[in-house]
């Protein structure tokens, strides 16, 4: 069925942006005004040599030219774009690289902490950044022997391995001073932000030798597990306090959706040693005593006896050598849990599906979108123990049950059973409405087959999803589980009933607030009692019309699960149809933990005093999951309750949980930090991406709890302070003139006025509250690089990107992406073509000056006025720049590169710069660094907070 090309929440959405919602600003040069770099003389790119023919791309230049010859007009293109001569050492974005010797220059090669380096040359011969973080007291350079040293001393190496007997003696970390990362200011305003440094690692965890038991490089968690905003921590909270940083711990304990993308040691013979009073689990930083018969806890200091079977391999009937156990070489381990560990067998893995099947989900092709999908993906839901079960409820004004027959049953057919009774609804037949999928498996598929043909002609506007959702939970508590919601519509009859509370007039003003909070006590208290009984619920949200994605999403954030929203979807749009069918699939297919607790123990003097993420807290310190995702990341604030005497200390996170195969297993992450009384460590240790990931969840804790205002207030005066701390703490009391913060902390600026401008906070009149909600859902629990690149996005120049760009890497056969430029309008040429991606949406940006050459090579058309603008895809054409271009979208969209999780398939919109005003307005506001709308441009915050600094 054709869709509705309505630009209303559909193709490209809704008036958040349309309609004048984003003003740039009119003193502002528009895009690609600025002037191209001037022609460049010499010689041609050394990648030139020997090549054939290379398209030029540059604005006037129409014929094929060889690279480095004059363009049409017998013009050299400007530097920096496609065909034209390089410099020697290109720079940031392709531009000459800056005077090495000029002071103060971006670009020029100082010896800066975390400025880029030019050690190793990166992508397409753009040097690549390359973190330094010299020792204490020495001077910074790459031959700093003392860094060196430091560094080895992060690895743990030189701990003996040998026998218990033969292990060195370990001494006191309080008695083994060690160089920390030394501080280095920078000046903000002369020396500002390159948004490669979001990819530098954060600042190492230097620890004293000897520190743990094994030499092991795995003794430490990675950051990929455990991110701490501190990497050196006060010794007392008085120093916490004064240095105006959080310390928390960003913790996400899957790295990938499946365990076969990132396996992890797993202890099988389930001899768990943990200490008695603590309760933590034996790990590389504890200490062993008594020739190796007792080890002492590194959390509480109390001695534990090692269990007989610690040095037994009883499969084998052998002794073994104790070192080479995984506990006591990584961090990051799995363990399976003995019988002990289960309040009752392991539960097996249940979807309930609760489908939408009034006339609104119909319509759209939500329904036979849905049915074909799990049709086609029952081999993809995990199934190794052929336990899994599913059900099936439809929704519309009444309940549908449906009760399929096993497969070798004579009648096949599902027969379905409606119950109009909204207030206690009962199950018939219960037995028979959560069926296995391996012996039901032919009876499913006829049913799915047949499902949307029942409700073709339906014309029922009803929906009583919250009747549904209890019946679906009376269904499965028994065993626990997951509810799977897939809605078009606004609950509007029975329990949760809800009402079309969206106000034009209240968006944009201290009233806005209103509707960002629960509407209704019972999603709240419901989705409470859910995570009582193992259940779990997802929400997947089609509505073109308000939906209540704020009360609704309640249902996921207590129970451990996650909101989906597709405004204006259509299946009639194959660009819909694809996401939301590869997205669910991918979903239906992710390996999740059930039954699962998490919980954080550290050392004596330091505790876990709050939460943030998805799932009910259900007491002090520990957090229940119905069921364990693996794309989400939870932040936990540690307060210093004691004053910290050692020279270590140590955070160690476990989570109990059930497999999808049956399995109890427990996975522990260890974290070991070293302690400081200097502010000065403390501020050249802080990690700002896992800062900025801390005050994203606060500042959706604040913006739900005391408004959008609020919250913006509340970033604001944070980065002010820290700059006002910095400066009285650190710099002496003095500016000089500029705005100095540690170089580690460069980019907290930009990402907070990223934060500021967002979609989820920003202060606007145009912000549907059902795009803000789920905005706000991901701000709170997206995995950290994610987050980055949701907060500030990613902006590739793809029409003149280097010759490597887009092609796989020799050595490690991954597609290379361009560099990164900053999110400014200054980084715009009229005739170039750019790629912007927060990791949920890509625009593919055409200057309005671009020439036919490039439109016909990327695109297929030589006229802009032929692009097909808006929600679509590139075409697949057989010349080399277009497979290029198509490769850097499509690994620009790879998470799992990055360590990361993710079902998210963002949608690729076709941008013409002189096309469409509202599609234009809405790539416009990814360019943080531009003033739109009612945000100033990062130049006037740069320069307000300077103010609030020097007063």
């Amino acid at each position: 069925m054709a869709a509705p090309n309505d630009g209303g929440y559909g193709q490209y959405p809704p008036q958040p942006y349309g309609e004048q919602a984003e003003y740039p600003d009119p003193n502002a040069q528009a895009y690609g005004s600025t002037a191209s770099p001037p022609p460049q003389a010499g010689a041609p790119h050394p990648a030139d040599h020997g090549r054939k023919k290379k398209r030029a791309y540059a604005a006037g230049a129409f014929e094929v030219g060889t690279g480095g010859n004059a363009g049409v007009g017998g013009q050299l293109p400007g530097a920096g774009q496609f065909g034209a001569p390089q410099p020697a050492s290109p720079a940031y974005g392709g531009y000459p690289q800056a005077d090495a010797t000029q002071p103060g220059v971006y670009g020029a090669q100082q010896p800066q902490y975390g400025m880029p380096q030019p050690a190793a040359p990166g992508v397409g011969g753009y040097q690549a950044p390359e973190p330094y973080y010299p020792s204490a007291g020495a001077p910074p350079g790459p031959g700093d022997v003392a860094g060196i040293t430091s560094g080895l001393s992060s690895m743990q190496l030189g701990a003996g391995a040998g026998p218990v007997s033969q292990q060195p003696q370990q001494l006191p970390p309080q008695a083994r001073p060690v160089a920390l990362n030394t501080l280095y200011p920078t000046d903000l305003l002369n020396q500002p932000f390159n948004v490669a440094e979001l990819d530098l690692p954060p600042p190492p965890i230097i620890l004293p030798p000897n520190t743990s038991v094994t030499p092991s490089p795995d003794a430490n968690c990675g950051p990929k597990y455990v991110r701490s905003t501190l990497n050196a921590v006060p010794t007392t909270h008085s120093l916490l306090k004064k240095s105006k940083l959080p310390f928390a711990l960003v913790i996400q304990p899957y790295a990938a959706l499946h365990d076969l993308d990132d396996p992890v040691p797993i202890v099988q013979d389930q001899v768990i040693s943990r200490c008695r009073r603590c309760r933590s689990y034996i790990n590389p930083y504890v200490t062993f005593l008594d020739h190796g018969h007792r080890w002492r806890c590194n959390m509480c200091n109390l001695t534990n006896d090692v269990p007989q079977a610690f040095d037994w391999d009883a499969a084998a009937q052998k002794t073994v050598d104790r070192w080479q156990r995984h506990e006591l070489n990584h961090a990051v381990v799995e363990f399976v849990a003995p019988q002990e560990y289960m309040v009752r067998p392991p539960q097996p893995l249940v979807y309930l599906f609760l489908f939408d099947v009034s006339y609104a989900a119909v319509s759209t092709g939500l329904l036979a979108t849905s049915a074909r999908t799990i049709l086609d993906s029952l081999n993809r839901i995990p199934n190794a123990d052929r336990r899994t079960r599913l059900g099936f409820i439809a929704v519309d004004s009444s309940l549908h049950y449906f009760s399929i027959p096993k497969d070798e049953e004579e009648n096949p057919d599902a027969s379905m059973l409606v119950v109009s009774d909204l207030d206690e609804p009962f199950l018939p037949v219960p037995q028979e409405l959560l069926v296995p999928l391996t012996e039901c498996r032919s009876s499913i598929e006829d049913f799915l087959t047949k499902l949307p043909g029942m409700f073709v002609n339906n014309q029922n506007n009803g929906s009583c999803m919250g009747s549904a959702l209890r019946a679906g939970h009376k269904l499965i508590s028994p065993l626990g589980g997951k509810i799977v919601v897939l809605s078009a519509s606004l609950p509007n009859v029975g329990y949760g009933k809800l009402e079309m509370r969206e106000d034009k007039k209240l968006l944009g003003t201290s009233k806005e607030s209103s509707l960002l909070q629960t509407a209704s006590g019972f999603y709240k208290s419901f989705a409470v009692e859910c995570s009582k009984n193992q259940v779990s619920i997802d929400m997947f949200l089609f509505s073109s019309q308000y939906q209540d994605v704020a009360s609704l999403s309640n249902l996921p954030r207590y129970t451990g699960g996650q909101t989906w929203f597709y405004p204006g979807w259509n299946a009639g749009r194959p660009e819909d149809a694809i996401k939301f069918a590869s997205e669910f699939s991918d979903y239906l297919s992710s390996e999740i933990g059930l039954e699962a607790v998490l919980r954080v123990r550290a050392t004596t003097g330091l505790r876990m005093s709050t939460f943030y993420g998805n799932f009910f807290n259900r007491s002090s310190d520990l957090c229940a999951f119905p069921a364990f995702p693996r794309d989400q990341c939870y932040v936990v604030e540690v307060a210093i309750d004691e004053n910290l005497s050692k020279g270590v200390v140590c955070m160690q996170a476990a989570v109990l949980h059930t497999t999808c195969n049956g399995e109890r297993r427990i996975r522990v992450l260890t974290l070991a930090l070293p302690t400081t009384a200097n502010l000065a460590d403390v501020y050249a240790s802080a990690d700002q991406c896992a800062i900025t990931t801390y005050y994203s969840h606060k500042a959706v804790e604040r913006a739900l709890s005391s408004g959008l205002e609020s919250a913006r207030d509340m970033l604001q005066s944070k980065v002010t302070e820290l700059l006002q701390t910095f400066k009285k703490e650190l710099a002496g009391g003095s500016m000089g003139g500029g705005l100095q913060f540690p170089a580690n902390l460069r980019g907290l600026p930009a990402l907070f006025l990223g934060l500021i401008k967002h979609v989820g906070l920003r202060k606007s009149a145009q912000i549907p509250s059902d795009l803000r909600s789920a905005a706000l859902c991901l701000l709170s629990t997206l995995p950290l690089p994610l987050l980055m690149q949701y907060i500030y996005p990613r902006l590739y120049s793809l029409h003149d990107m280097p010759d490597t760009a887009g092609v796989p890497d020799p050595e490690t056969s991954q597609i290379v992406l361009p560099p990164p430029l900053n999110l400014s309008s200054e980084r715009f040429v009229p005739y170039g073509l750019y790629l912007i991606d927060d990791g949920q949406t890509q625009f593919l940006w055409v200057g309005r000056d671009a020439v036919p050459q490039l439109l016909f090579d990327v695109f297929g058309v030589e006229d802009r006025t032929q692009l097909h603008i808006g929600k679509g895809s590139l075409p697949e054409l057989e010349n080399d720049f277009n497979e290029r271009i198509r490769a850097v979208i499509q690994k620009s969209r790879d998470h799992k590169s990055r360590g990361v999780g993710s079902i998210i398939v963002p949608h690729l919109y076709i941008v013409r710069e002189d096309g469409e005003p509202s599609l234009k307005l809405w790539a416009q506001t990814l360019l943080v660094e531009d003033r739109a709308d009612q945000g100033m441009s990062f130049h006037q915050w740069m320069g307000s907070l300077r103010e609030k600094v020097v007063q």
